[in-house]
């Protein structure tokens, strides 16, 4: 049988991807920093936007399948079906990564 993390209130379900210093979006964290670099992840599920103190709800600014960046503190990692997974409140994602076309015949135009 396989589980699925369902995430409560304003919290968010990530798995990481390329926990390395050198990323495909660029993003670079110098050697020898003391802060560890940011992580980049994959939004597996998104909880209703909903906070006990705030029956009204937030409007949740990512959804399944963004790709974030978030703070190496950020959140608690659980194991399911022997995956790590990040579990973390929606306000401590640093932001979504998205793709630009940059060099097309129409930009140039």
């Amino acid at each position: 049988m396989r589980h699925q993390l369902k995430p409560l209130f304003d919290r968010v379900v990530i798995k990481e991807l390329e926990p390395d210093r050198v990323r495909h979006s660029g993003l670079v964290v110098p050697a020898g920093t003391n802060e560890p670099p940011p992580q980049h992840g994959i939004v597996l599920a998104v909880g209703p936007g909903i906070d006990w103190w705030q029956p009204a709800g937030v409007e949740m600014p990512v959804r399944p399948g963004d790709h974030v960046v978030f703070p190496a503190s950020a959140g608690a990692w659980v194991e399911v079906d022997e995956e790590r997974l990040l579990v973390c409140r929606v306000a401590e994602l640093l932001g979504v990564l998205e793709e630009i076309q940059i060099g097309t015949t129409a930009d140039a135009a």
